[in-house]
């Protein structure tokens, strides 16, 4: 005879403690509504997971608003500007002046574990290692979430449903056939490093050079995240570290020669395609998507998390609504509210992406029209001043 499966009950049932997931969690545990986060993978592997760095200035005020941006608070590092370096010549490009907003780079790892750590401090449940997470009837009124953990099998009855388990996850899988599809697969990928040397820019340099294009990022005053376009099929032993700050130094190097690139031993590194996506709509039934499991934007714009960030707080609000009043006319217009959005920062992520890359194949008239749009977004106040408002991130409306 099969061992019984274990039933519990929940309002909400999170599967994925990314930052949607934990960000949701949190909200509506401020909102006193019950919610069980379901995590496959371990509390250590989230916890180092490196992601995204650079939170916007709304992402900011609400993991502050939330009670867990004490530590983002002390050891954020708050950026007025970027510079765009392009002919061997940085142009900057001032936040503060232009919108009045700043940028804050805190790793997404940092992010998560401060959630980590306000949700077990909450006494509200999350596990870790749960496998052969699946979801069912998903339209009636309680929909249910099945797992098994350490050898026993659960089910979870839930009112609601919130899919925050990132791009190859369950969720959306599982309903893919009543979803529209658009994707952009880029022809470049990132080559991506974490080097043990203090940043050589107190602010983020994006350069268009004509090896291809160059972030340079940090993570902390001793440790500093770079990037260089390479091809989305390169063996990544096919560039030792010799190669890579070759690259770097040719990539970043100004015509002046007086730039100069701090190296480091290099202690972490890997490759990451380059792509855009979007699922349309983000909600079925009572399941709702949020975060990477409903798109994906190329990391160029420096979105990804904030607008995870955002789809919670939309679907927080909407379920805050229903349990108060009995409304739905938030969770009704969820998708649509968070796809306005979606599509306004896949545009300005796509813009920046072929703005600053080489695109294999281009002619000399795209590359000098390239160059053309560079000097015009940085020496228009009207250009630069969109670009800002995009790159610090656009007002929350619902």
């Amino acid at each position: 005879m099969a061992d019984p499966i274990k039933v519990g009950r929940t309002q909400v049932g999170i599967v994925g403690a990314g930052p949607a997931g934990l960000i949701l969690a949190h909200l509506l545990h401020l909102e006193g509504i019950d919610s069980v986060v379901l995590e496959m993978r371990t509390r250590k592997y989230i916890e180092e997971r490196v992601r995204a760095g650079v939170l916007e200035q709304g992402t900011v005020e609400l993991l502050a608003d939330m009670g867990v941006g004490d530590r983002l608070k002390r050891e954020g590092l708050v950026h007025h500007g970027v510079e765009f370096r392009f002919n061997g010549q940085g142009h900057h490009i001032d936040f503060q002046a232009l919108v009045g907003r700043s940028i804050t780079i805190y790793a997404q790892q940092e992010v998560v574990k401060d959630l980590v750590a306000a949700r077990l401090a909450s006494g509200a449940p999350i596990v870790f290692e749960a496998a052969d997470v699946t979801v069912h009837e998903l339209t009636s009124k309680s929909p249910k979430i099945r797992y098994r953990k350490d050898g026993v099998e659960h089910e979870l009855v839930c009112d609601f449903i919130a899919g925050c388990d990132g791009f190859h996850g369950v969720c959306r899988a599982s309903i893919e056939k009543s979803l529209t599809m658009y994707e952009r697969t880029y022809p470049f990928a990132w080559l991506g490093i974490l080097a043990q040397a203090p940043p050589s820019s107190h602010e983020l340099i994006y350069a268009n050079h004509e090896l291809g294009f160059a972030l340079l990022s940090m993570r902390s005053p001793e440790i500093s995240r770079l990037y260089i376009q390479c091809d989305p099929d390169e063996d990544i032993a096919n560039w030792p570290d010799a190669r890579i700050w070759e690259q770097l130094h040719l990539r970043f190097a100004t015509r002046d020669g007086k730039w100069k690139l701090t190296e480091g031993p290099v202690i972490q590194k890997n490759i990451a395609e380059m792509r855009s996506f979007v699922a349309d709509p983000m909600q079925y039934g009572r399941l709702f998507l949020a975060g990477d499991a409903a798109h994906i934007v190329p990391p160029t714009g420096a979105k990804g998390l904030n607008l995870a960030a955002t789809d919670a707080r939309v679907l927080a609000r909407a379920l805050a609504n229903f349990y108060s009043s009995g409304n739905t006319d938030l969770m009704d217009r969820y998708s649509q509210i968070c796809l306005r959005r979606c599509w306004k920062v896949q545009h300005f992520s796509w813009w920046m992406t072929s703005m600053l890359h080489r695109i294999p194949g281009e002619s000399a008239f795209d590359r000098q029209r390239q160059l053309a749009e560079l000097d015009y977004v940085t020496s228009s106040r009207a250009a630069s001043t969109a670009l800002a408002e995009h790159y610090t991130g656009l007002p929350f409306t619902i």
